[in-house]
């Protein structure tokens, strides 16, 4: 066989040998992990320490992580559009966070897609300390791994843990530490205000707030801060089980950033129909068509910023 002919084939066959590696480094890593929660008789102490484990241990260790992706150069799920885009792990670039002491910073989210927001992790070392966001700008922490100790003036003390979360209002004087390793995930934006109307400091734990009423749905809702006016936005924790999905396609004008806390499924962002997974973070734009179906054998959760009671004009 001539050279030339050789080289054919094998251009050709290239996108199936990809594929077929694919398939292969996807194999050992289910070899280790079969599902969420389901260990092979070969791991060994993996499967033993998997109940020491945070809760939402898969958002900083998917179940794909960047190293089986090795062999597929320049393989990435991330998309970015114009009125959406999802930001997978391989995706994330660390840096220093600006005036934070011993921590690192990946944006996600921000006003340079077109957002009126941003979310980003942050990867809190030992012995590391937060910084205050610019003025004027209001900032929602939840912590996914680890612990912090959270500051607040005189007397205003709290130790969070995974699954805990506080709102501070702009200008709110406040510091983060933490004496270990934490990843916290962080939603900021310029505060508006509604004359008459007071916003204050929260803190609490996503097992704390109630389940609301989600009339023709079966997901379950809870809402992490006040309904009330004096808040422009809300987080929202929405949960599924293994097959549930949205019933309404949503289109509306409100901005969503989202962090996929546990599980995987099929997200839809206008006609684009993305697998998703723990780790994963989602920017919405005003109007895209969006909907959700849950997959796999675990149920799934997803952290959910919406801006609220604020006229769009």
């Amino acid at each position: 066989m001539s050279n030339s002919r050789s080289f054919r084939l094998l251009s050709a066959s290239r996108p199936l040998f990809l594929f077929l590696m694919f398939i292969a480094r996807f194999g050992e890593a289910r070899g280790t992990v079969l599902e969420e929660g389901f260990c092979a008789a070969s791991a060994g102490t993996g499967c033993e320490l998997e109940s020491a484990k945070s809760i939402y241990w898969k958002v900083t260790n998917p179940t794909l992580s960047p190293a089986h992706f090795e062999d597929l150069p320049g393989f990435t799920r991330s998309a970015y559009r114009r009125d959406h885009a999802l930001i997978t792990t391989e995706s994330h670039v660390f840096s220093p966070l600006l005036n934070w002491t011993n921590t690192l910073g990946a944006y996600l989210i921000t006003p340079a897609m077109g957002s009126h927001f941003s979310m980003y992790l942050a990867k809190m070392q030992p012995k590391s300390t937060s910084a205050l966001p610019p003025q004027n700008v209001e900032r929602f922490v939840f912590l996914v791994e680890g612990s912090a100790t959270l500051s607040c003036g005189f007397g205003c003390g709290h130790l969070m843990g995974v699954d805990t979360y506080a709102y501070f209002p702009a200008n709110f004087d406040h510091s983060l530490e933490a004496d270990e390793a934490a990843t916290l995930v962080l939603f900021e934006r310029r505060q508006s205000t509604l004359k008459g109307h007071v916003t204050e400091m929260v803190f609490g734990s996503t097992a704390k707030q109630p389940l609301l009423e989600t009339p023709g749905e079966v997901f379950k809702l809870r809402k992490l801060l006040p309904t009330s006016p004096s808040y422009d936005f809300n987080i929202h924790i929405m949960d599924f089980e293994p097959g549930e999905y949205l019933n309404v396609k949503e289109v509306h004008y409100n901005q969503h950033g989202l962090l996929l806390l546990q599980g995987q499924g099929i997200y839809r962002l206008g006609d684009n129909w993305y697998p998703v997974q723990a780790g994963d973070a989602i920017w919405m734009a005003p109007f895209v068509p969006q909907w959700y179906g849950a997959l796999g054998k675990s149920p799934s959760r997803y952290l959910l910023y919406k801006d609220v009671n604020r006229d769009p004009l």
